[in-house]
């Protein structure tokens, strides 16, 4: 997690105290008043707040930079996080006797939450809180590799490159400045960078004068870090574009893979999610056979073969969101404003209550709640043909959600796909308890949202 994450959680729940227990003393409320009788109190709200506060993306650093998104999210967050407080009396304190402290309340922790978040725009996302980097690579991936941390944290801010290719000089039109050595050593004098990113692919390219260099560096004290590292801190992906001859450095993944515990936790899981899922299906239904009468005009269900672990075919189930004969032409992927989807469809993509049958397929045991997106078999062939470690992802079950599926949208273009295996084998690699906790929640945000696809 960056150290600006870091930074807004902590200060949100330190605000959000304080303001409350300033708001006590002043007003001489005792609901407000952090003591020792408050302190469990306290730490539920904590909770509450990080919680709702994650859900509503106030820990994305793209939208924490903007005022009206950041408006937008902490108006959400303090609404939800008070009325969800007010509502577990069992956990919280009873209800004030006075219902002007119930507004109070609500205007404390929401106006304090507003009024840290517009400080932090105002100052710590500044540019002079940037981090400054210069990058050791060849000239051919300089741009890219700059544009994809950016992308990942607009904070990352860097300065120019030094070539390790020695076959290919850095062309004019780049977007990036070239350095040689001594350049470098005097940014670092003048403090105008604060870290060195190898993003090499040339052994050759590391001359022993660059080597010995980013020796002092690290005996100096400087950062010196490797690029798939801090691309995957980052971005939560893994660069597979990068792997390369160091594939033993991902495969075999994560050891939570071969963990006993965590797999019947995550059976267990699956078991009682897709039990109370189809539930939910059964109380729906009615309600989507009226909207599919009216808007679909077909069948209620639709079903179709997808590769699931160890490359196994199975059939998927879902509610109908097409036309008929969506794909008399071929099979296509499925894409942003797809003309085949109806309005009815869009709506149940967009809440994703098209996805409830698939609890069928996790009750079997084809799928689990949280994995790789399962994909159809002509796909995985075209795929895996042209991007490499394609067919890792089924290493694992495929997932009604995942971590693809939180993070990027609809993959198109062969790029798209790229995008989405390195969040998938991100996921393989680092799963954990703590990993599917964020997919849930980022799910619940995306449901919340109408983001659904």
């Amino acid at each position: 997690m960056s150290e600006r994450k870091i930074l807004l959680r902590i200060i949100d729940v330190v605000v959000v105290l304080g303001a409350l227990d300033l708001v006590g003393v002043v007003f001489d409320y005792d609901y407000f008043i952090i003591h020792d009788q408050r302190r469990t109190s306290s730490i539920v709200l904590s909770v509450y707040l990080l919680f709702f506060a994650t859900v509503f993306e106030l820990y994305n650093l793209h939208r924490a930079s903007r005022i009206m998104s950041t408006l937008r999210s902490a108006v959400t967050t303090g609404s939800v996080t008070c009325l969800v407080y007010l509502l577990t009396p069992f956990l919280t304190p009873v209800l004030p006797e006075k219902r002007i402290q119930i507004l109070y309340f609500y205007l404390a922790v929401t106006l304090s939450l507003l009024l840290w978040r517009a400080i932090y725009i105002k100052f710590f996302a500044s540019s002079k809180f940037n981090k400054k980097i210069i990058l050791i690579a060849d000239a051919c991936d300089a741009s890219l590799i700059k544009q994809s941390l950016q992308d990942a944290d607009p904070n990352y801010k860097i300065i120019g490159f030094i070539n390790t290719d020695p076959a290919l000089e850095s062309n004019d039109h780049l977007d990036i400045k070239q350095f040689s050595i001594n350049d470098a050593q005097k940014l670092f004098q003048n403090r105008s960078i604060t870290e060195v990113v190898v993003a090499s692919n040339q052994s050759e390219g590391i001359t022993s004068n660059l080597y010995r260099w980013l020796i002092e560096l690290v005996e100096d004290g400087h950062s010196v870090r490797e690029y798939t590292q801090v691309y995957e801190e980052m971005t939560d992906r893994v660069p597979v574009q990068y792997v390369g001859k160091d594939f033993y450095k991902y495969f075999p993944f994560a050891r939570n893979n071969q963990n006993r515990l965590y797999l019947v936790y995550h059976r267990l899981f699956d078991l009682v999610t897709s039990i109370i899922g189809l539930l939910v299906c059964l109380l729906i239904i009615p309600f989507v056979v009226l909207g599919n009468f009216l808007g679909n005009k077909g069948s209620l269900f639709y079903s179709q073969e997808r590769v699931g672990v160890n490359r196994k075919v199975f059939k998927i189930i879902k509610f109908r969101t097409m036309v008929k004969d969506a794909e008399k032409s071929g099979a296509q992927f499925a894409m942003e404003n797809d003309v085949r989807v109806t309005k009815f469809g869009k709506f149940l993509r967009a809440t994703r209550i098209d996805e409830f049958p698939q609890f069928w397929n996790i009750l079997k045991g084809d799928m689990s709640v949280i994995g790789p997106r399962p994909e159809r078999e002509v796909f995985v062939e075209q795929l895996s043909e042209k991007i490499p470690f394609y067919e890792t992802r089924h290493v694992v079950k495929p997932g009604l959600t995942g971590w693809a599926q939180v993070k990027t949208r609809y993959g198109v273009t062969e790029g798209d796909h790229l995008r989405k295996l390195q969040y998938d084998l991100y996921y393989i690699k680092k799963r954990s308890v703590f990993l599917d906790i964020r997919i849930i929640i980022k799910t619940l945000s995306t449901v919340i949202f109408l983001k659904g696809q």
